[in-house]
């Protein structure tokens, strides 16, 4: 460093007679390091090489006290310039793109998963009040949910066909737009939710007034009275309403849907529940009526 600073502070002035001594050793310094490079082999004490094998130009005077300078102002900024230049033409890589939500498919259903329908008959996953499937892959259960509603929909894991103590998985919609899977558990009437969450491999949308979701969970768990096993058999609650701030509230209808018996993962169904507007007409009274009703009125008043 002082010795490229030189040009701030000039060589001291040496006595009289002492400067060509000094040059004559600086010269003769150079003159080893250079032999050490395999160029020059050192100079005699006489001047003369000895083993000369490369021409040797002694340093003249003015070398012995010229450094090399640092770069200009100038050239830093052209430097930096082209640097600058190399970064943005450098191709760095990108974020892969983000796969859409594959649709549900429904086609499969009875087959190679189990599903639950509500609504009106021949629904799919994205027409239906409330649809849910379910498949084994690997040692985790695969779950699909799909309702109408811009806040949650949820599936239960219960003992029994009520509300109280049950394992509940929600997917939710905030108010930023996203669908997030979150963790309950039912306390009486009241949904608690648990940061102890099983899902993995979350995905979830909101479109055309509809809450879908996606994940995986697996099918057991070490011991935890909130999370249950799902390789043992549950009866399933199926439930859905509005949000408040990413936070759940009551579920839409009073009388939540339930699987009438006991649902096993290793057994897939296709299995439909219509809603409350198709359950009127569907009813073995109902169709008496309209029978009575019809034949009423063809025969006629007497």
């Amino acid at each position: 460093m002082l010795g490229c600073c030189c040009w701030l502070f000039p060589p001291p002035l040496l006595p009289h007679g002492q400067a060509p001594q000094m040059r004559a050793a600086v010269a003769g310094k150079r003159g080893r390091r250079a032999a050490v490079a395999g160029m020059v082999t050192p100079a005699g004490p006489s001047g003369t090489s000895s083993g000369l094998t490369t021409p040797h130009t002694a340093p003249s005077p003015a070398s012995s006290t010229t450094c090399t300078s640092f770069p200009t102002r100038g050239k830093a900024k052209l430097f930096s310039k082209t640097w600058k230049r190399l970064l943005r033409s450098y191709p760095f890589p990108t974020a892969p793109p983000v796969d859409p939500f594959a649709k549900i498919r429904v086609d499969d259903c009875g087959k190679t998963k189990g599903c639950f329908r509500y609504g009106k008959p021949g629904c799919n996953g994205e027409t239906c009040d409330y649809f849910l499937s379910y498949r084994r892959i690997g040692a985790d259960i695969e779950f699909e949910l799909s309702a109408e509603t811009d806040g949650w929909v949820a599936v239960g894991f219960s003992s029994d066909k009520k509300m109280g103590g049950d394992d509940v998985m929600a997917c939710v919609h905030d108010d930023n737009g996203r669908v997030r899977i979150h963790h309950f558990y039912n306390v009486g009437q009241w949904a608690k939710e648990i940061h102890r969450n099983p899902a993995r491999d979350e995905e979830g949308i909101y479109e055309n007034n509809r809450v879908t979701c996606r994940f995986k969970r697996p099918v057991k768990v070490p011991r935890d009275e909130t999370i249950v096993d799902l390789h043992l058999s549950w009866y399933y609650l199926f439930a859905w309403g509005p949000a408040i701030q990413g936070s759940i509230t009551r579920h839409d209808i009073d009388s939540p849907p339930v699987s009438e018996r006991v649902v096993s993962i290793y057994k897939y169904e296709d299995i439909f529940m219509p809603s409350a507007a198709y359950q009127t007409f569907s009813s073995p009274f109902c169709l008496l009526l309209i029978v009575a009703l019809t034949f009423y009125l063809l025969m006629g008043t007497p």
